[in-house]
């Protein structure tokens, strides 16, 4: 009888989690870590961050209001510090699950449904893995009618 040859290598495992502001997307992230990463798999976890794309300002609001290049740069410092924040908490929850996934950050910029589809459309992870904010059909109609 004619033995198999083993095959030690490891398999890449790439994983997108979509983080957000929200407890629901850091739960997604503690989900994953829990469920997800395996021992027998080189563990990539690429945490998505998808900013608010940037308003488009003239030099007068509707109101007849200047709109200042400082406030435009406060809003834009506000947006990085905080993409930089929520970043920064999902890290400390993969420093507590595990030391064996490599983690990588990106941050994207637009409408998120886009720029998540764009994303895992360009590096084709084996997973991607997002939070939920619970809402069901009915109040998904009644949010867009507001």
């Amino acid at each position: 009888m004619e033995a198999f040859p083993l095959n030690f290598k490891k398999k890449d495992c790439k994983i997108v989690v979509a983080v957000d502001e929200s407890e629901e997307s850091m739960y997604a992230l503690s989900w994953c870590l829990c469920n997800l990463i395996s021992q027998t798999t080189i563990n990539n976890l690429i945490l998505l961050y998808v900013k608010s794309p940037p308003p488009v300002y003239s030099s007068l609001d509707v109101a007849g209001y200047i709109i200042s290049g400082d406030v435009i740069r406060a809003l834009e410092t506000y947006g990085n510090d905080l993409a930089n924040s929520v970043m920064g908490r999902a890290e400390d929850i993969c420093g507590k699950f595990s030391t064996d996934v490599t983690v990588e950050r990106m941050v994207g910029s637009g409408d998120a449904k886009d720029v998540i589809c764009n994303i895992v459309d360009r590096i084709k992870p084996d997973t991607l893995v997002m939070g939920s904010h619970g809402y069901g059909f009915f109040k998904r109609v009644s949010r867009k009618r507001e």
